[in-house]
């Protein structure tokens, strides 16, 4: 009896040792460690396509160091950094160390002031002269005779950075009050007639009005195309003719997908 009832047994048990086989022979996914390094100004950026590729791809780990964009080039071109983040165009000298970028969002910075002020457009000029204290009279640009209350950021902020390296004005500005949140920048300026402020394209809101800049307003169509002014690239940089790793390559490609548009918006930027 017992002979022929183990083959029985035997059969039996078969098939879940053959399941358990096959679950242990089903390919596992991505499993890895992306060390990113660069633009402070891309944290926000970074922070969403973090958390969404993770969701993703759960084994790997996407780290984020910022240091500058030009830290970041050259950690890349050095090999201490998967990919490298710059929140400018890659310099002659770095193309020509063989670093090579793709465009991950753009970032327009929105002028803005009272939405009682008649000033409706300003160009590039007069914003200087505006933030450097030169002008300081909205009577010199059309506007009533009243003070101009110049609102920032605080130092350190990535869109004082990118506004003031765009407007040539780095360390120059005259700041009546500096803040420390796109929000803060925002709410102040809604609450003065007089005041003058910048922010994300995505913080401005309808309390607000944001004025053309060489007459061109500020929207995501006109940052996509180029033709608004005070606007840079987000780029994720990598050496050229160096093979990422498969956790690298496949950041890289999900980043620059159109998958993760609708995540880069939600941080504040535009998808290219």
């Amino acid at each position: 009896m017992k002979k022929r009832f183990f083959p029985l047994l035997a059969i039996l048990l078969i098939p879940p040792l053959l399941a358990a086989c096959g679950a242990r022979a089903m390919p596992p996914g991505l499993v890895g460690t992306v060390n990113t390094d660069g633009s402070t100004s891309m944290a926000d950026v970074m922070a969403v396509l973090q958390e969404t590729f993770r969701e993703r791809e759960p084994g790997v780990t996407v780290n984020y160091s910022g240091t500058g964009s030009g830290a970041g080039v050259e950690a890349a071109l050095a090999g201490r950094a998967d990919i490298g983040l710059s929140s400018r165009p890659l310099k002659e000298s770095e193309l020509a160390k063989g670093a090579a970028a793709r465009t991950v969002a753009l970032d327009g910075v929105a002028v803005i002031v009272h939405p009682s002020n008649p000033v409706s457009g300003l160009s590039l000029a007069q914003l200087r002269e505006i933030f450097t204290g030169q002008v300081d009279n909205w009577s010199a640009l059309g506007g009533p005779d009243a003070p101009i209350a110049v609102y920032g950021r605080e130092a350190g902020s990535g869109t004082r950075g990118a506004f003031e390296e765009l407007l040539d004005v780095t360390d120059q500005c005259a700041y009546t009050n500096e803040y420390g949140s796109s929000g803060d920048v925002v709410g102040n300026v809604s609450g003065n007639p007089n005041a003058i402020g910048y922010t994300s394209l995505a913080s401005a809101g309808e309390t607000v009005s944001a004025v053309a800049v060489e007459g061109t307003a500020c929207t995501e169509e006109t940052v996509r195309s180029g033709a608004y002014p005070i606007q840079r690239p987000f780029l994720l940089v990598t050496r050229e003719g160096a093979a990422l790793s498969p956790a690298a390559q496949a950041f890289l490609d999900y980043a620059c997908g159109g998958e993760a548009g609708p995540y880069i918006a939600r941080a504040g930027a535009v998808a290219p």
